[in-house]
């Protein structure tokens, strides 16, 4: 499902991965992570695709509100935790999002 993103422009957080090994602990994280951004201010939405390449893009209203995700409790703990544990390799972007566009074949 898409996310429910407002008109631009907003931020896209863009977190691309490749686990060690498919760990029901990360399945776990994933999750109670994703209801934690939930509560925030500034969280618009995410969207998330997994195979052997894991996408996962998260949706901002600022920089600012990014940053405060980057710096809460429970993000840093499952950022140390994945380092350890769950991923091969990572890489983040934060691009800012001045257009949008949806299809819809009906």
């Amino acid at each position: 499902m898409f996310a429910q993103t407002p008109n631009p422009p907003y931020y896209a957080v863009i977190f691309t991965s490749i686990l060690n090994t498919v760990d029901p602990d990360y399945i776990k994280t994933n999750n109670f992570l994703i209801k934690e951004a939930e509560k925030l201010k500034g969280y618009l939405g995410q969207e998330i695709a997994r195979n052997d390449l894991g996408v996962s893009v998260s949706y901002w209203s600022s920089l600012k509100d990014i940053q405060a995700w980057r710096q809460n409790t429970h993000h840093q703990l499952a950022i140390n935790s994945g380092k350890q544990h769950f991923y091969k390799k990572y890489k983040v972007r934060i691009a800012l999002v001045e257009r949008d566009y949806l299809f819809v074949n009906a």
